[in-house]
């Protein structure tokens, strides 16, 4: 009973986390409306999977090993930072650069990348967010039971990767959705910059934080 508590808490912060606006929301959003719903879907997986490996390693004491060894904390925050301030940068130099469906005078979604390198981007966003391990870190410390049975992973992992991933591919889902993808063909200098700034804001944010 203990077990079951520990992981329907975990998830529910995870939940509340994974819904609170930032890196992972942008890029997620930015890649569905400027390419399509399957690249956005690509960049859920990414996300949902990044989230696992900050699971797994949360199960195997990622949070003492950031008290014990600062200055790894501080050389991945140091990464994440520089990473979110180079999308930003990318996305915000992208504004400009016409979609092909924009030059062809249709709404319709094509692709400017492959789902590969959507995958790639989302992942990479993930795993170099210091924030997003702290977290799982944090909640997997406060919540997790002194002793744990074998299936206490083997329902934990796979019900965060639903989580994480089911959230995303919803965001993916609506913003990939005829609509919006109207209203961002004929905004996309504006959302594009606004998107980078925050991206850029947010590691630069990371880089001068003192925690």
């Amino acid at each position: 009973m203990d077990e079951l508590l520990a992981i329907a808490s975990i998830v529910g912060v995870i939940i509340i986390g994974a819904m609170t606006p930032g890196p992972s929301f942008i890029v997620v959003a930015q890649i569905s409306l400027a390419n399509s719903r399957s690249h956005g879907i690509a960049a859920a997986v990414g996300m949902g999977l990044g989230a696992l490996v900050f699971a797994g390693l949360a199960l195997l004491g990622l949070h003492l090993l950031f008290m014990q060894v600062v200055w790894l904390y501080v050389a991945f925050k140091i990464f994440g930072g520089l990473y979110l301030l180079y999308l930003g940068i990318k996305i915000w130099r992208g504004a400009k650069n016409k979609l092909m469906s924009e030059e062809k005078g249709s709404t319709q979604p094509q692709a400017g990348q492959s789902l590969t390198r959507s995958f790639y981007i989302a992942f990479m966003t993930q795993i170099s967010n210091p924030k997003a391990a702290l977290i799982y870190s944090g909640v997997f410390a406060v919540f997790m039971p002194t002793e744990t049975s074998i299936w206490f992973p083997t329902l934990l992992l796979p019900a965060l990767l639903f989580v994480e991933t089911g959230w995303y591919v919803l965001v993916a889902c609506a913003l990939s959705a005829k609509a919006s993808r109207q209203i961002y063909l004929k905004s996309k200098s504006w959302i594009d910059r606004i998107a980078g700034g925050l991206m850029g804001a947010l590691g630069i944010k990371l880089l001068t934080s003192s925690a």
